[in-house]
Formats: structure tokens, C-alpha cells, sequence
């Protein structure tokens, strides 16, 4: 089989239930986004492992990106699609309240670890803190382009409750990287 198809040469592209949409729909928009934070998030796993000090981390961020990519199969699909219907969309099941309380539980136990703030944080100091923050607003911008899309086409919201949580996880995994890393934190002083 070969990876190009010459199906979305005219501009639309297949959803995961075979339905034909336009390439700037909005579901498209926020699947694509997702799979751009996938990429990124990928490259703060595979950095982190460069580390001993951060190494611990890298399950947990292998974990997101599974979660991500449920996400996007979940924005990926028609507002007709069932659960329980056939082939992959059989597959894909919504995030559970647990799985986003597994995020809350690792935002609650990082926050503890860090020193409490009450200014901004400019991203700095460490490549690893660098991307988490690159994670975090390119999250921030996958959640906006799912709200958009679940605006236009109702479905599922699990995903977009996700990636809230989940821009939160990015902000307090680069701080607590700044001090496992031993980096100055550079706060906003306007």
C-alpha cells in the first residue's frame, strides 16, 4: 500500500468513519494540532531520557502521547460515529474521568514539590524546560481549535477536558524540571 492516496489532492480529506470533509474543517484543525503536540511532546519524552536527573519522567510521557492520539482519533471522528460501531472507531472509547484524574494527581503531587510562585514564568534555562512549555502552548492552542471544532460538530468532549488539564501538567512539569535541573527559574517582573 502506498502512503500517498492522491484522495485529498482536491482539498478533503477522510475523518476516521470514511466521511469526505474539507481539509479546513474545524475537526481537521484540531486533530492536526493534536498530532503537532504529539510530535512535540515525543521530543520532551526523548529528551528527558538524555537525563538521569529526568529520566523517571519519560513513562509518564510516553503515556500522554497514547492519550494524545486517542484525542485525536476522537476529534477525527463524524458527529454520526458511534462507539460501538465497526472498525476502528470501535477502538477509540472516550478518555475516562480516571485518566484525567491520573493528570490531576500528577499536577497535585508536582505543584507540592515546587516552590510557590505569584508571577509569570518566561520559558528558559534548559532545553527540557524549553519544550515543556513549547508543549505547553502548543496544548493550549489544540484545546482551543477542539472547542472550536466540538462548536461546530458536537461529539465527545473528553478530549478537550484533556488537554486543560493537560496545558496545566506542561506549565508545572517545567518547573519542577527547573529545580530537579537545578536551572533559574526566570519569573515576569513588568
Amino acid at each position: 500500500m502506498k502512503i500517498y492516496t492522491k484522495t485529498g489532492d482536491n482539498g478533503t480529506t477522510a475523518l476516521i468513519g470514511g466521511e469526505r470533509t474539507e481539509k479546513y474543517d474545524f475537526r481537521v484543525d484540531a486533530y492536526g494540532t493534536i498530532d503537532e503536540l504529539i510530535a512535540f511532546t515525543a521530543l520532551l519524552g526523548d529528551k528527558l531520557v538524555d537525563d538521569e536527573r529526568t529520566e523517571q519522567f519519560e513513562p509518564e510521557i510516553r503515556n500522554i502521547e497514547c492519550r494524545l492520539m486517542t484525542a485525536a482519533a476522537l476529534m477525527a471522528m463524524s458527529e454520526d460515529d458511534e462507539f460501538d460501531t465497526t472498525g476502528a472507531m470501535k477502538r477509540v472509547q472516550p478518555i475516562t474521568p480516571e485518566q484525567i484524574g491520573e493528570l490531576e494527581q500528577l499536577i497535585d503531587k508536582y505543584q507540592a514539590e515546587v516552590k510557590p510562585i505569584d508571577k509569570f514564568t518566561i520559558p528558559g534555562g534548559h532545553r527540557a524546560v524549553s519544550l515543556c512549555h513549547v508543549c505547553r502552548t502548543v496544548c493550549r492552542r489544540a484545546e482551543r481549535a477542539s472547542l472550536l471544532a466540538r462548536v461546530e460538530f458536537p461529539g465527545d468532549t473528553s478530549a478537550t477536558i484533556y488537554l486543560n488539564r493537560l496545558s496545566d501538567y506542561f506549565y508545572i512539569l517545567g518547573r519542577l524540571l527547573s529545580e530537579r535541573l537545578r536551572v533559574e527559574e526566570h519569573l515576569w517582573i513588568p
